[in-house]
C-alpha cells in the first residue's frame, strides 16, 4: 500500500508539471505581443499577417485556443513547421536517434566510470588516489560543456587530426561529443558514489562483517553497494536533466543532427511550433525518467515497500 500510494503520487506530480510545461510553452508565445507578427517575417505586409492570425487560429478566445493546444499535444498533434510545412513530431522523431544516441553513449560511459572511480576513491579514502580523483572529478564539473568540446576540437581534431571535428556518420564521430558531454555527469557520480560509500562503509554492519574476517572487497560489493547506490539513484533524474541541456550545447558544436540542433534552429527561424514541440518533448522524457527512478528507489529501498 504504501508503495503504491508513493508511486501514485509522483505519477501525479508528473502530469502536474507536464500541464505547467504545457501552460508555460502555450503562453509565452503571447507574452511578446502579436504571435502572428512575431512568426511571420518582418517584410510580411498587414494583409499577410491577418490571413495568417485567421488561419492558426489567434483569433479564437485565448482558452479556446490553449484547450485546441492541449487536445493536439495529447495525441501527438504538436503543431506544423513553419519552415519545412511538415508535422513538427515527425521533425523529433527524425532526430531523436542522434540525439538518443549521443545521450545514452555518454551516459553509459561516464555512469560506469564513475562508479568504479568513486567507488575506488572510497575504499583508499585520503590517500593519493583518492586526492587525484577528487581534483579531476572537481575540474570536471568547474569546466562548461563548450569549453571542454572546443578543447577538444582543437587538440584532437586540428592539431593532431586524429578525430572529426563535427557530423556525425561513424564512431569516431561521436568520441568527442560523448566525452564533451558526459564530464560533467562523470564527476558529479564520482563524487556521490565515493561520499556515499565512505558514510555506508562507516555503519555497524560493515564493521561487524569486517569482524568475522570477510574480505573488503566481497562486504562492498554484496554488503554496502546496493545500500550505497539509493541516494545516487534519487538525483539521476536530475544529472538526466543537465545531461539533456548539455546535449544542445554539444550538437551546436559538433554539427551533431540531434534535437538541439533542431530547437536552435527552430527559433533563429520562428518556428514556434517546432520550439514547443521540442519543450514539450524534452519535458515529457524528464518526467518519464524521473518516474523510472522513483520505482527503482523504491526496488532498491525496502522500507518504502511495507
Amino acid at each position: 500500500m504504501k508503495t503504491f500510494s508513493f508511486i501514485s503520487g509522483r505519477a501525479l506530480q508528473g502530469i502536474v508539471v507536464m500541464f505547467g510545461v504545457s501552460a508555460i510553452v502555450f503562453f509565452a508565445l503571447f507574452l511578446t505581443g502579436d504571435p502572428a507578427a512575431l512568426m511571420m517575417s518582418p517584410d510580411a505586409s498587414r494583409a499577410e499577417i491577418d490571413a495568417f492570425r485567421q488561419a492558426m487560429g489567434f483569433n479564437d478566445p485565448i482558452w479556446v485556443q490553449y484547450g485546441r493546444f492541449l487536445a493536439s499535444a495529447a495525441t501527438g498533434e504538436l503543431g506544423t513547421s513553419l519552415r519545412f510545412q511538415r508535422p513538427a513530431f515527425d521533425l523529433l522523431i527524425e532526430r531523436l536517434p542522434a540525439t538518443a544516441l549521443l545521450a545514452s553513449t555518454a551516459l553509459v560511459w561516464s555512469s560506469l566510470l564513475g562508479f568504479l572511480l568513486g567507488t575506488i576513491a572510497a575504499v583508499r579514502k585520503n590517500s593519493a588516489i583518492d586526492f587525484a580523483i577528487r581534483v579531476i572529478s572537481l575540474l570536471g564539473q568547474a569546466i562548461p560543456v563548450f569549453w571542454l568540446a572546443l578543447l577538444l576540437i582543437i587538440f584532437f581534431s586540428l592539431k593532431m587530426r586524429w578525430l572529426p571535428s563535427s557530423g556525425i556518420g561513424s564512431a569516431w564521430h561521436l568520441i568527442m561529443p560523448s566525452i564533451a558531454l558526459g564530464a560533467y555527469y562523470l564527476s558529479a557520480i564520482t563524487r556521490l558514489v565515493r561520499a556515499s560509500l565512505i558514510e555506508v562503509l562507516g555503519e555497524n554492519y560493515i564493521r561487524t562483517a569486517r569482524a568475522k574476517g570477510i574480505s573488503s572487497w566481497r562486504i562492498i560489493v554484496h554488503h554496502a553497494l546496493r545500500n550505497a547506490l539509493i541516494p545516487v539513484i534519487t538525483v539521476q533524474g536530475m544529472y538526466f536533466a543537465s545531461l539533456l541541456g548539455g546535449a544542445l550545447v554539444t550538437e551546436i558544436i559538433f554539427a551533431w543532427p540531434g534535437i538541439g540542433r533542431l530547437a536552435v534552429e527552430a527559433i533563429q527561424n520562428r518556428d514556434f511550433p517546432v520550439v514547443q514541440a521540442v519543450v514539450l518533448f524534452a519535458a515529457a522524457v524528464f518526467v518519464i525518467v524521473n518516474f523510472l527512478v522513483d520505482i527503482a528507489y523504491v526496488w532498491l529501498n525496502p522500507r518504502i515497500r511495507l
